[in-house]
This record gives structure tokens, sequence and C-alpha cells, in this order.
């Protein structure tokens, strides 16, 4: 049997529990954390809720309601019973309440141990036989059915999410504008432009559900990653398994840290045993376990552990009575059907931009539709009809709307996922790495965080000899040779105060390095060591011994006490922890020699010495004490006296120790650490380390791996000196608080920060003590910190004063339960992958294997994802919002024709924008991303005033300017000037003689001589029907061709395929379509760096390659040319083709927005402190 099972006789029994929490633990401060909707412009990117026992589950937030409201059902369904009023209308108010649940049936925590165990066929100390498992098994896997898909409300999310509503409203208005509104003769083109806007909303709603699912499928490969385990006895053998395989009767050992793998009765458990129910009640105080029953509601009752909540202290044994579906929280799940999401501060602003946009393209489309029947269809009656203006208003909804920036909104979700999954990420919201790319401060634990977690015990210190290297096996022998006593008395207790356990006991031909070992990784250190050190020997010393009582290692005590009899039945008082604390408590102290003789000054100035110096090093120190207690005739079998007396009796006794020895243990840090961190200083993120370690171990640890790099390490007393200066209005603290008058600027500069580093050393003792304004010292004048000796409140209360000042975006890494308030409490939390189930259920983000670096790629991506957002408006918006646009306004409000009808505005935000906007996305990071300045989340938007200058006053203005220009430039080849366009409204078409239709190849014709009886459709030339026409001409030829003719310049074109001003207006449109196409080439090549020039930076080559911008524009060049040269469309959609000098123009144009750019970049480059380089986006 393992060595576990017999821990089982000092835990807690059967009617015995401790007074309170307080009493034993440092108290978790709760901490509320907002829920907030999805953004309808992103796809549902979070990663499914792991239901089984796994990290990263994420249930509804209403389940601790629903829970409380069950809780309170069966109150009062019992109080019912009790008065013998067993009234229907209450058992089915119950009952209906409960949803059909069987919660309040449950009754296995007021039966006894041995009948729970009885009832399960198993037994406490040696579980289930084999046969019974498999038995049991049949019935299936330990696992909560995840809610049900609402398909039909993801469909319609696909469907009538984003800006595709916008599309709908313009879609529904074309229909109408064909019928009923076209009339007798209905514009086929109205009907063509609804169709392709009905194509538009199906192929947005068919690539939102494939990024989602594209996304959702990495997600869940990662996290099949994380499968969680249990750890339970079979057949007399402690073992780990799925935690999925768990069945009913199982008996399962929790350890501090560990989720509950399945709903559990309780028949043992420390004193000090806390559970966190915060997933099913919603308050973060932890509850003491018991073992007997107190509350007959067993919602209430304390000796029962439901699944998926945590141990956050102590350890716990529990018999298995439901799982899966059958656990209260499966059953709560599938009452809910809910999981809960989040929206990060880039969803949020994507929310406010949809909300922006969409209010901008309505508000014109209706002030359009307004002017049309309050003045123009009054003052121009025959300038257009109702169906005409509402298909030429449509451009007011397509033009503002950038089409693909949902599309690139859920595409680069897909980008993060695959990468992510590359480096074993498990981020349980997608869009939470964009907080990664804000983050200022990162507080990082040092142990299995920063160190790779892999302790080993290097040196052995008596008061009067230091034995080290002893992580050979030549060191061991040296150490056994010279100092035979001291080894034999520091295996024993080591041994014996220790909360690791080899799995097995025995492994014949396994080294003791490679056994496995359930434990913290300072306990399993110790356990190898003495192991290796005190052989066989030593183990059946121990052995001899008997365990009577425990109180277990906390983060607030920092030590670890037990209560043993020896062979005599003399009891003793074993006890390791922080010399710091155990020290003032021991008087004398042990020999190399193995004799013990008092502790004076002296002395107690070498133990001293010796512990800073191995602090130094940065090996972490742990003090082994005992002490008999031959004169305590106390009762230990916990049978006889309440426990929590026992635990302040045995607390009460650590007085007058003997010092056994002191242990040197080294953890070596990370080999990636030093790198990584050195990656996220430059990126201007300050590195704090929050350690429970002595503060000389966190301090040299932090110099080793790149957290601590000046010369000069602050303490408190520095801290105090600035105060009283601040005080006194005097000196550096004087500065410091008119520099920190406002809360924002309490932060380094980033110059300070690369340049002039200042480092600073508190522990956690000092930081109680605090006034605001020295935290403002603390945390705005310094940027490397190393915080050790703290409590998880004290982590927590760090974190809250960080994010109080600088507007900083704090983010924290850990792996153990006492780090899990301050994960829940960072803007995000990253767990380590072998880190404790507590802290991988606090955190955003657990990095599966370990790897520091990790969230440097985070990082990279988070910022990547901002920048590249921003790149992508940037394109869209000045030929959207601005050039597109100021066509529809000179229609509407100008009297112009329209330079860009609908069909070819709403192609050209759908496939031209689109497929560019796609193409940025891939963009890599530029150069200067890691070296910039964090973002700010809090004041630093997605758009700014930098932002609009580039867009409306520089960019936007070439690229109407252009369009317009070349649309004005075509009509003047045909003699129509500005003057002509420009307040033309309806003297469209009444130029008299100023322009001549011409036989073709003969003399030309005034218009007055043209007869409308003649066979020749007077509209088709651009006349009004009313037109008086002079009858001085009979006949026509058959053959008349109208082609137009400046009489000033001699000028002949005919116009293909349409007749007089028509085709004109047509041709007219095309050029304004192939001019933005190609004044979008220029705009995607100027967007794709920010100062970085073109020549450095291209996309065919280099480190910034980009293969997918020319394929981007090959296609939209291929549509374009789709659009001006097929046939269909030139008769559906009113097109036609241009002269030839138009496909050159816009080229030249095109490179001159590039140029221009460059010429910007070039300044901002040069003159850093420009009025350009400061306008710079």
């Amino acid at each position: 049997m393992s060595t576990n099972n017999a821990s089982n006789q000092f835990l807690l029994a059967p009617g015995a529990r401790a007074d309170t929490a307080e009493d034993l633990i440092a108290p978790v401060q709760e901490q509320a954390a907002a829920d907030h909707a999805p953004s309808p412009l992103t796809t549902s990117a979070a990663a499914p809720a792991t239901l089984a026992a796994g990290p990263g589950s994420q249930f509804d937030a209403g389940i601790p309601i629903r829970y409380r409201t069950l809780s309170l059902n069966i109150d009062q369904r019992a109080r019912a019973t009790k008065k013998g009023a067993a009234a229907d209308s209450t058992a089915n108010g119950a009952a209906a309440a409960d949803g059909g649940l069987r919660i309040g049936d449950i009754k296995h925590h007021l039966n006894r141990v041995e009948d729970v165990c009885t009832r399960f066929s198993t037994h406490p100390s040696l579980g289930l036989d084999a046969a019974a498992v498999s038995r049991k098994a049949a019935d299936g896997k330990n696992k909560i059915s995840p809610p049900p898909t609402k398909y039909l409300q993801k469909a319609l999310g696909y469907v009538f999410g984003g800006f595709n509503f916008l599309m709908w409203i313009a879609f529904i208005v074309t229909v109408l504008s064909y019928q009923p509104l076209g009339g007798s003769n209905p514009q086929i083109f109205n009907i063509g432009v609804a169709g392709l806007l009905f194509f538009v909303i199906l192929i947005s709603s068919v690539f939102y559900a494939f990024v989602d699912w594209s996304a959702s499928r990495v997600m869940k490969s990662i996290a099949n990653v994380t499968t969680a385990s249990a750890t339970v006895v079979r057949d007399g053998q402690v073992i780990d398994i799925p935690a999925t395989d768990v069945v009913t009767g199982d008996v399962v050992q929790l350890s501090l840290g560990q989720r509950v793998p399945a709903d559990l009765r309780i028949v043992s458990c420390t004193p000090d045993a806390l559970f966190d129910r915060s997933i099913l009640t919603g308050e973060s105080k932890p509850v003491l376990a018991s073992v007997d029953p107190t509350d007959e509601n067993p919602l209430e009752t304390l000796n029962l552990a439901f699944s998926s909540t945590f141990l956050v202290q102590g350890a716990a044994t529990g018999v298995v009575f439901a799982i899966g579906d059958n656990t209260v929280i499966g059953q709560l799940v599938a009452s809910s059907g809910k999981v809960r999401t989040e929206a990060t501060t880039i969803q949020k602003e994507l929310n406010l931009f949809t909300i922006i946009i969409s209010t901008l393209s309505l508000s014109f489309f209706c002030i359009s539709i307004i002017t049309y029947e309050a003045w123009v269809k009054n003052a121009y009656p025959n300038y257009e009809t109702i169906s005409g203006a509402i298909v030429n208003a449509i451009g007011c909804l397509t033009a503002f709307v950038p089409q693909g920036l949902p599309v690139c909104v859920a595409l680069s979700l897909s980008i993060i996922a695959r990468r992510m999954s590359q480096r074993n990420v498990l981020v349980k919201n997608l869009a939470t790495v964009e907080t990664l790319g804000c983050m200022s401060v990162l507080c990082s634990d040092k142990t299995g965080t920063l160190t790779q977690g892999k302790m080993r015990v290097t040196a052995v210190a008596a008061v009067d000899r230091s034995l080290e290297r002893l992580e050979n096996a030549d060191g061991v022998i040296a150490a056994r040779d010279t100092a035979p006593r001291l080894v034999e008395e520091l295996c024993v207790v080591a041994r014996l105060c220790n909360g690791a356990r080899f799995e097995l006991d025995k492994e014949p031909g396994v080294p003791v390095s490679e056994r496995k070992v359930k434990g913290d990784p300072t306990d399993t250190a110790i356990l190898r060591f003495v192991e290796e050190l005190g052989g066989v020997a030593a183990a059946t010393a121990a052995a001899a011994h008997k365990r009577m009582f425990e109180i277990p290692f906390n983060s607030k005590n920092k030590w670890m006490a037990t209560v043993v009899s020896d062979p005599a039945g003399t009891p003793l008082l074993l006890v390791k922890g922080a010399p710091d604390f155990l020290l003032s408590r021991c008087t004398t102290v042990m020999t190399a020699a193995g004799e013990y003789v008092p502790l004076d000054d002296a002395q107690r100035a070498a133990v001293t010495a010796v512990q800073e110096r191995w602090a130094a090093s940065g090996q972490r120190v742990i003090a082994v004490c005992s002490r008999p207690l031959a004169g305590m005739q106390k009762d230990f079998s916990l049978s006889a006296v309440d426990v929590g007396q026992l635990d302040r009796l045995v607390q009460a006794e650590m007085q007058a120790l003997r010092l056994v020895s002191l242990v040197g243990i080294r953890d070596p840090p990370r080999a990636e650490v030093p790198e990584a961190i050195r990656v996220i200083r430059r990126a201007g993120v300050r590195v704090f380390m929050v350690t429970g370690d002595f503060i000389a171990t966190a301090a040299a640890i932090a110099r080793q791996v790149g957290i601590v790099s000046a010369d000069r390490l602050d303490g408190i007393v520095d801290v105090k000196r600035l105060s009283k200066e601040a005080e006194a209005n005097d000196g550096d603290g004087g500065a410091l608080r008119a520099a920190f008058a406002k809360p924002e600027n309490v932060k380094p500069s980033l110059e300070e920060q690369k340049h002039a580093p200042r480092a600073l050393a508190l522990s956690g003792a000092e930081l109680v003590d605090l006034t605001d304004f020295e935290w403002d010292i603390v945390l705005g004048r310094y940027t490397e910190i190393v915080f050790a000796r703290t409590s998880p409140d004290q982590k927590l209360k760090i974190v809250t004063e960080l994010k109080k000042r600088g507007d900083n975006t704090v983010a924290v890494t850990g792996d153990g339960v006492n780090d899990a308030p301050a994960l829940k409490a960072a803007d995000i939390g990253v767990a380590m992958g072998a880190g404790s189930d507590v802290a991988k259920e606090a955190a955003a983000m657990v990095l599966m294997t370990n790897d520091f670096s990790s969230i440097i790629v985070a990082i990279e991506n988070g910022r990547l994802v901002f920048d590249n957002l921003k790149k992508v408006i940037l394109y869209l918006m000045p030929a959207g919002t601005y050039t597109e646009f100021m066509a529809v306004l000179s229609n509407v409000f100008f009297g112009m024709q329209l330079p860009l009808n609908s069909y070819l505005q709403v192609f050209f935000s759908v496939f031209n924008d689109v497929v560019m906007s796609v193409a940025l996305m891939f963009e890599l990071a530029e150069a200067d991303l890691m070296t910039r300045a964090p973002r700010n989340a809090r004041r630093d938007r997605l758009t700014d005033w930098r932002f609009f200058a580039q867009i409306y006053l520089f960019i936007g203005l070439m690229f109407w300017i252009s369009a317009m220009g070349s649309w004005f430039l075509f009509f003047s080849n045909f003699g129509i000037h500005f003057h002509d366009l420009l307040g033309a409204w309806n003297a469209w078409g009444y130029y008299g003689g100023a322009y001549n239709y011409v036989l073709q190849g003969s003399t030309g014709f005034s218009l007055g001589d043209l007869n409308a009886t003649a066979g020749i459709d007077v509209t088709t030339l651009g006349l009004p029907a009313n037109y008086s026409i002079p009858a001085n001409i009979n006949t026509i030829p058959a053959d008349f061709v109208p082609v137009l003719q400046n009489p000033d310049n001699g000028i002949m074109g005919a116009l293909p395929g349409f007749a007089g001003l028509a085709g004109l207006v047509a041709a007219g449109n095309c050029v304004y379509y192939v001019c933005m196409v190609f004044l979008q080439f220029g705009g995607v090549l100027a967007t794709r760096n920010r100062v970085v020039s073109i020549l450095t930076s291209n996309p065919l080559w280099g480190p910034r390659r980009n293969l997918f911008i020319p394929l981007g524009m090959t296609f939209t060049f291929g549509f374009a040319l789709m659009n001006v040269f097929t046939p269909g469309i030139q008769t559906v959609f009113a097109t036609a083709p241009i002269p030839t000098q138009f496909w050159f123009i816009p080229i030249g144009l095109g490179l001159g927005v590039l140029l221009m750019d460059e010429l910007r970049k070039l300044v901002a480059r040069s003159f850093p402190g420009s009025v350009v380089a400061k306008a710079a986006w």
C-alpha cells in the first residue's frame, strides 16, 4: 500500500472541525469581474468550455443565482416536511424551480462514512477493486455534456451580425425601388444591385461561420491537451487517472490546488481544509471542510465537495457519489444552457465603431431621401425618380460601411488561434490576446514560472559546518561520512514533516531522481534528498514513528508542523519552514557531531550568515526543527478533542525548538527566461517579481534572469526617505509629489525604463504600512521591483495598486494556489500548464508547455492584431467614407450625374476592399513593434485625431481629388466641362447647339434639326420627352447613329452600346471606379508601414514579405477588367469600356499617393520632433 494511505489516520476525523477559516489561513479577498457582452463584430472565438473537470471552464454567470435559488427551495421543502404540511403546491413549486433536477434528493451527507462506503461498495483506505471499476465504468464517462448548440441563434448571428444588417436594409429598399416604386417600367439595374447585395450577405455569413468553426476547431485541439487528472485509491494503491475515468465509489484524494473531479462525500480532511465554491455560489471566500454534516441542505453542508470546485487549503479524501451530468454543476449547466463570454477592450471599441458607422450610414441615407422628397423632387422634377433616388442613396449605406473590417477581425482570430496552437498556448478567449498587447506591467511569480520548478537540495548546514555540493553522489557520501548523526536526525525529521510522497513505495532499479513523487516542489526535493542521503536505515527509522497530527504548509504561515510519536510513545513536534520565522523560536542547535548546544547570539549570527550567503546565490533556505513534547499528555487521536483547539495548541508549543539544520535548495531559472525578459522589457513592459520566497533569494534570482539590472537595490528605507522629502517638499521626493499629482502619471518614462533603471526590493511585511504616496513612489519611480515574502492577499494588493496608477494594464503569471487571487484580479492572468488547477482556472491564458517565452508571442500578436486592424481601417476609410461618399454627395446635393453608380460602389466595398483587407491581416510585425511603448488601453483608441488626419487630410484628400479629377477630365474630352456638370440638375441634356448629334461620317445636325417623329427615341439622347423640335427635316436616315461632336475642337467619340449622354455617364462611372482601384494600390502599399520606407520593407521579399498583397492586387485588377468589359455586366449594371488613357492615368496617381506618403515618412524619420512626426498614426 502507498505511504499516503497511512495519512488518513491524521486527517480530520468525524465530529471534528476547526472554528473559523480566518483562524487558519489568510483571507482571500473577493475580486469582482464584470461580464461583458460579446462583440457583434467578432465571431465566437472563445475556447469551448471544458466541462469535464479541466482548465478553462467558463460556465454561465447565472449559475450562482440558480444555485442559491435551488438552495432556498430545498430549505423551504424541508421546512414544509418538518411541519407536516406536505402541501402539493409547495412541493410542486420547489420541483418546478428545480426544473426536474435531483439535487434536493441528495442524502449522502446525512449518512455515516461507513454507510456511504457500503452504499458504493468501496473502502476509505483500499478504494474500489478492479472488478467494481470495470462494472461501474459502463455507466459512462465523468464528463459534463456541453450545452446544446443553438444553431438557429448562431446562424442568425452570422446572417445579421456586424454590418450585415445594413446590407439587409440596402437590399430591402433596393427591391422596393424595383417594385412597387419602379412603376410600369422598372429598371433591371435595381434588381441587379439587389441581387448583388444578397450575394454579399450570403458570402459574408458563410465566411463568418467558416472562421468561427476554424477557430473553434483549433481551440478544441488545444483544450484536449489540458485533460485534468484525479488521484484515486484502487486496490489499495494510490494512482493518478484522467478525471473523465472517475467512477462512483472511487476514493479520491485531494491535495492543495486540485480541482474536485466529481461530487464527493468527504470522509477525512485536514483541519484547515478549505474549498473554493465560487463557481457555484459566486462568493470568493473559501468554506471549511467537514466530515460530519453541518446542514440538512446538501447545497449548504460542508461535508460535500462538488465537482469543478477547488481545494485551496489543506488536504481531503472523499467518496464519489455523482459523476458527469449527475453532478450538481452538471445539472445546473444542463438547466441554464449557457456559457459565459466576455468582451475585451478591442471588442468594445469595435462595437462602438460599428454603432458610429451604422448611425452615420443610416443618417445620411435618411437625409438623402428626405432631401429628395422635400426639395429636389419639387425644385427639379425631371432630375430623377423616387426609384432612382433610392438606388443612388444606397451609396450612403455601402460607402460608409467598411465591409472588410468584420471579416478581418474574424480572420485575425483564426490566425491567432493557429499561432497560439503552434506554441501550445491555451487562450480561453482569443480576443483577450489583444489585452496582452497593451500590457505595461508583468508581475511574475518565481518558483515554477521563472524557475524550472525542479528543485534539488544542494547544501545542508549545522551551526558549525556546511555540507555543500550535495546534488551529486560524491557530496552525499561525504556528508554521510562527515556528519552521520546530523544526517540521521535530518532524514527522520525531514521525511516525517513532509507533504510529498512517492507514488509507489518501492521501485527496484529506478533511481530516486526518476521516481514519481506527488507533492509540491520543495517537499519533493527534500523527500528525494533524504531518500538518497539516509537510505533504508532512515526510511526504517521514520517508519517506526507514528504520525498523529499535521498542520500543512500554507502561504501565510510559511511553515509545516507534524506531531509524531516515537517508538517509545513520546510525542515529537517536527517543523520545517522559513528560517526568518523559525530561527527566533529556536533555543538550541545541532552541531555537525550530532550534539545539541544552546543557540547563543554568536551561533545565531553564524546561522543567519549561512542563510544569507545561500540566499544571495539564489538558493531557497529551509530550517528543519524539532522538539520533544514529553511533558504533554494530550490525546492526539483526534477523537476526544476539538481539532481547532489542537491546532492552536500545536502552534502555541512552537517555542524552544531545536534547530536540526538548514537545507539549501536550488531551483535553476528556465533557460528561455532571461532572453524573454530582455525582449519584454525592450517592449516597454516593466517586469516585477512577486514571490513568497526570502528576499535575498528572490533578489538573486531576479538578477540572474534580468528582472534586476541596476547596480543599487533600494529598500524600504529609501522609500520612507523620499516620502519624508515629499512632506517637506524638498529633494527628489518633492519633485515626485509634483510629478505624481495625477494617478495616470504615476509611472516612469519609457526612457527611464530602458536607460536609467532603478531597482527596489520589498518584503510583504513592509507593504502593510505603505501610504498612498509611498505606493506612488514604489510603483512610479522604480522600473525593477522584487516583492518577496508575500501572501496571497498582498499579491492581490500589489495588482490592485498597480491598476490604480499609471493607466497600467497588468498581467500576472503564476502556477500556485496563492497566485489565484492575483491572477483573477489582473487584466490578464497567465498560468503555467504544470501549475495548480486553481491557478489555471483563474487565468485567462495557460502556457501548456510552461514556456515563458510564449508570453512574447502573445504580446506581439496582441500588438500586431491592433496594428493590422488600424491598417485595415486606414486602408478602407479613404476610399469608402471619403471617395465613394463624395460621389454620392455630389449627386444628391450638387445636382451632378452620379460619378460611381450603386453597383460599382457595392462591388468595390465588398470585393475590392475585402480582398485587400484580408491581405493586410497577414502583415508581419513592423521592425519597431516590440520596441514601442505599450498602448494605453484606457486612452489610446483604435482611431484618434492623427488617424483621421491621415484619412481625411492626407490619403483620403488625394484619393477624392484624383478620382473626381479623372472623372471631370473624361467628360472634358467630350466638351462637357466642370461648370456644365456641377449643379446641372434638370439642365442635363438641354445644351441646344452647344453639342451636335451627327450622322456617322456626315456633316453635323443641330439638336433643333432632329424630328421626334422620325423614329428617334429622344430619351436615349439625353433630351427631355417634351423637348420642342422644329420640323424642318422630314426624314432621318435609317442608319443614323448618334455621335457626340464638340464644335470647339472637333473631337468626336462613339459610345459603343450606348446612345448619347447615358453612355457617357456609364463610361464615366467606370473611369471613377478604375481610378479608385489603382489609388487603392498606392494606398495599401503606403499603409503597410507607419514610418519605415517601402524600399526597406516591401511585400515581395525580405523580412516583411507578404505575397498576399500582390495577389490581392491581381484579383482586384481582374475585378476591374470584369466590370468594364463583361457584356452582361454592361447591360444590367450600366458599365462601359473606357478610353485607354484612363487605364494609365490612375497608375501615376496611385504612385503619387505612395510617393507622397514616402515623403511624409522620410520627414517623420529625419525630424522625430516635427509636427509631421507627431501626427504620424
